[in-house]
């Protein structure tokens, strides 16, 4: 993750043992996303080709899911230690390592607390599956509303991430890793969101819209946070800046 900094923010470069510690946090971070986005996908192509039982798959989607926090966590970690960024207690690499912050006025902040809660809501919707005997209501609210709030917390956390990397606009820069890390992981939301959709259960019939889509969307969009986190794990946080 790239802090980006708002107006009168100065910049300041990483103390040695905050920049160690920064690039092992990316890396965690990286490492998270593509052992969630993997085990994601595994799940997803359990369900549609029908390889092991619901539980099975269930069991492999929340192991996913728990890495997929991980991650999400990490990047607030990198967001609250950005070297980067001075805000108005003095630079944020003083005064020793935080393992939480909150700094909503730094787009870098935002994007990974909206990413953060939006994997904790997922928790909330792969729990939930493994309920059984559940109505069509039941189902929606309990597994398919946290789901698709998750979808939409990814999205708003990508776009946010989009502002900060092209400095408070949507732009293109495909010069920049960074950029392209954002971008793709912003292609996988989208796809999550559409296998979200397609998830809900109809009262009527007490049957999703489309399991098809449901489990090919799921898919690609972790194969998309795979390659996200494979382009995240050469940046590094404590001598690049946006």
């Amino acid at each position: 993750m790239r802090d980006a900094s708002g107006g009168g923010v100065s910049r300041v470069g990483a103390e040695p043992e905050t920049a160690q510690r920064l690039d092992r946090t990316n890396r965690v971070a990286a490492l998270s996303f593509v052992i969630g986005g993997s085990l994601f996908s595994l799940g997803a192509l359990f369900a549609q080709v029908g390889i092991g039982s619901t539980t099975t798959v269930d069991v492999v989607y929340l192991v996913g899911g728990v890495f997929f926090s991980l991650g999400g966590y990490m990047s607030v970690v990198q967001a609250v230690n950005a070297p980067t960024v001075l805000d108005e207690r003095g630079p944020l690499a003083s005064g020793g390592w935080r393992w939480f912050g909150f700094l909503p006025r730094q787009l870098g902040w935002l994007s990974a607390a909206v990413l953060f809660v939006g994997t904790l809501l997922f928790g909330v919707s792969l729990v939930a599956a493994f309920a059984t005997g559940l109505t069509a209501r039941q189902s929606n609210g309990w597994i398919w509303f946290p789901d698709i709030l998750g979808c939409l917390c990814l999205l708003a956390s990508g776009h946010l991430a989009v502002l900060e990397v092209c400095h408070g606009r949507v732009g293109v820069r495909v010069h920049e890793l960074g950029w392209w890390v954002v971008a793709v992981n912003q292609f996988g939301s989208a796809l999550f969101f559409l296998a979200g959709l397609a998830a809900y259960t109809r009262p009527a019939t007490s049957e999703v819209i489309n399991l098809r889509m449901v489990n090919w969307g799921t898919f690609l969009g972790a194969v998309c946070f795979v390659a996200g986190g494979v382009l995240q794990a050469f940046e590094r946080p404590s001598r690049d800046s946006p």
